[in-house]
């Protein structure tokens, strides 16, 4: 990581904890601290020394995470999925607005057209993704479709054995979907692996999205390489097929252009500016390149400061890309289990 990222980590952490500045959340914390976060950070490997305090936002009252130094600017609040008990809450003002910038950057640089309008077959609601894609659509003046969508019932469905309801339930959003495409002019489709293998299974509203859409990306869930080698060669030759990593607590990391020795169809990159990933083992050391590691997270804005995040996640270290310090991370898979927790998975 650069000595630029090391000068953002100290700039952001003496905010969040100047009594002027910073969230009554950190304020608090700063007593309880074995150290003297502006005294002693100093770089990104500091970020280590905080606890891990993500689980502390199933219950925090929202307002408490606003920083003081921001109680003008407009906040609006998403949530978790759930996956791992009660969700997660973030607060999002203009932070995560100059992150989707960069990441539009990314995707038109793998072929998503600038303009154009979106279809989001996604949770929208309290989730973060529905503003997400929504923002994407607006940035290149295009219209954001979407449809009701709720994983949350998915996941309740599938973990309690009716596994037939919700394959109901997604042929009901199929439809819906089915509806906007024969009606609307749809550039891009955003939604999950799980979704786009049941259109694919739809002989008809698979030749209608071949038809008429021009970029199909991918994400909320995982895809091996074999799923991603089929939605590129077989099933949507004819448009750009690209992944986004991430989630409400680390942001987007978009997929980023092949690189000649690459051995990953897929490679996610976070955003260098506010989001350090890091791939670690059991001990909680940096795995080496070609190795797989639990994913922890760094998310370090002048909204949300969420350091030495352990996620659910695991991936492969991939080298930087020429001309780029950040690391990749291919082959993302979700951990089965946390504690006492079995992570069920749906549509989303």
């Amino acid at each position: 990581m650069t000595s630029d990222f090391d000068s953002h980590v100290r700039a952001t952490v003496a905010w969040h904890f100047d009594p002027d500045t910073g969230s009554p959340f950190w304020l608090g914390k700063r007593a309880a601290l074995d150290f003297d976060p502006v005294r002693d950070v100093r770089t990104a490997a500091d970020l280590t020394r905080f606890p891990d305090v993500s689980e502390e936002l199933r219950t925090v009252p929202v307002t408490d995470l606003i920083p003081r130094g921001l109680r003008e600017r407009p906040f609006r609040v998403f949530e978790s999925g759930g996956t791992t008990g009660a969700p997660k809450r973030i607060v999002v003002g203009e932070a995560r607005g100059r992150m989707l910038g960069w990441a539009r950057d990314r995707l038109m640089d793998l072929g998503v057209p600038a303009a154009g309008h979106w279809l989001h077959l996604g949770p929208s609601g309290p989730h973060v993704v529905g503003a997400d894609v929504a923002r994407h659509a607006a940035m290149g003046g295009g219209i954001f479709h979407t449809v009701d969508f709720d994983p949350r019932w998915v996941k309740r469905l599938v973990g309690s054995g009716r596994g037939d309801l919700a394959d109901e339930y997604v042929g009901h959003l199929l439809e819906q979907a089915e509806t906007v495409l024969r009606s609307q002019d749809i550039s891009v489709l955003n939604t999950t692996p799980p979704v786009l293998e049941a259109i694919c299974a739809r002989p008809e509203l698979h030749e209608l999205v071949r038809g008429r859409v021009k970029a199909v990306l991918w994400g909320g869930m995982s895809a091996g390489q074999e799923t991603i080698r089929l939605l590129e060669e077989e099933f949507f030759p004819q448009a750009t097929v690209a992944g986004v990593y991430g989630n409400s607590l680390m942001g987007v990391a978009p997929q980023r252009p092949a690189r000649p020795g690459d051995t990953h169809r897929c490679v996610f990159q976070a955003h260098p500016a506010t989001t350090l990933v890091r791939l670690v083992d059991d001990g909680g050391h940096e795995v080496a390149y070609g190795e797989r590691g639990r994913v922890l997270l760094h998310l370090v804005t002048e909204e949300m400061f969420l350091p030495n995040v352990l996620e659910r996640d695991t991936a492969i270290r991939v080298a930087p890309a020429p001309g780029s310090t950040t690391d990749g991370l291919a082959d993302i898979r979700t951990v089965r289990s946390l504690g006492q927790a079995e992570i069920v998975e749906g549509v989303y």
